[in-house]
């Protein structure tokens, strides 16, 4: 078996899609198919059942996939034995999520690539779920979760440090000058600025609430937490959010925290699929994280 064709396979196998491993494979459709084709002639049995417009792996398929993902890696891991062996190569595919893109990771990006330019890093934004997911078909190399739980099936994963929540209004929001501590039952009638369905704080914050009130709260939806925080200060409504999201906002009084206090914690993890052999750029990059976020996390309070 020719490894180009188990790299191809594995591909197709993940995304269930021969134009979309095309595309990310930058090849031909046509060659796509075609390497599929003459994998399934040198086995002697289909790998892919073609439903219309839709895939899915034979029986011989799910076996040979972890077995070419093994072929892979161990070539990966063979190469960069033998090449470039003083100064590290590679491309990494980072999973990750806009608040710790924007404010926990700039540091570890800035430093990894002026360390290692060789390694490339590929940034994909999405959310837990699919981040796990996409873990676990190899998709990804590496992921960052901020999760309540710190263990996940199929994954190995580090804890890099908690992820402290804060609850913020405009300064002229009622709420603001509302003492002493807020509860709960104080949330379930105003209106609540968030980021989508999915992002793991606002979706704790509306399970809390409908289990206090028996109904979904009344969220106005932005798409990022740069809008959300524009929503907030324009007295649009009070929002969760990461404390490291909205440090500069509260400092400079455009924010103010409310007194109430999440009955959840979250915590900022490393995650990658549990098994895998680690290739040396991808070693140095997890004990980069762990070592730069913890001091970071210490340095801010947060």
């Amino acid at each position: 078996m020719e490894l180009r064709l188990l790299v191809t396979f594995e591909k197709v196998a993940t995304v269930l899609s021969f134009t979309r491993a095309a595309a990310e494979l930058s090849y031909a459709q046509s060659s796509v198919t075609s390497q599929i084709r003459a994998l399934e002639d040198s086995l002697g049995t289909p790998l892919f059942d073609r439903l219309g417009s839709r895939i899915r792996l034979t029986e011989a398929g799910e076996r040979l996939l972890p077995y070419a993902r093994q072929i892979i890696e161990l070539s990966a891991e063979a190469r960069a034995a033998v090449v470039d062996a003083e100064e590290p190569s590679g491309t990494l595919a980072v999973g990750t999520m806009e608040s710790l893109t924007s404010y926990r990771l700039p540091p570890l990006l800035e430093l990894f690539h002026h360390r290692h330019p060789k390694v490339r890093l590929s940034l994909r934004t999405t959310l837990g779920d699919e981040t796990r997911q996409a873990l676990r078909q190899g998709t990804y190399d590496v992921g960052f979760l901020m999760e309540p739980e710190t263990e996940h099936p199929g994954l190995e994963s580090r804890v890099l440090a908690p992820e402290p929540l804060v609850l913020v209004a405009a300064p002229g929001h009622p709420l603001a000058v509302k003492s002493p501590a807020l509860k709960t039952e104080d949330l379930t009638e105003v209106q609540l600025v968030g980021t989508e369905p999915g992002c793991p704080y606002r979706d704790l914050f509306e399970s809390e609430l409908v289990h206090r009130t028996g109904s979904p709260p009344p969220f106005m939806e932005f798409g990022t937490i740069e809008a959300t925080k524009r929503g907030v200060a324009g007295g649009l409504g009070v929002a969760l959010l990461p404390r490291v999201t909205v440090g500069a906002e509260l400092a400079s009084g455009v924010l103010v925290e409310l007194p109430w206090e999440p009955p959840f914690q979250l915590y900022t993890q490393v995650a990658w699929r549990a098994g895998k052999r680690l290739p040396r750029h991808l070693t140095l990059f997890i004990e980069a994280a762990v070592r730069l976020v913890r001091e970071q996390t210490s340095y801010d309070g947060t």
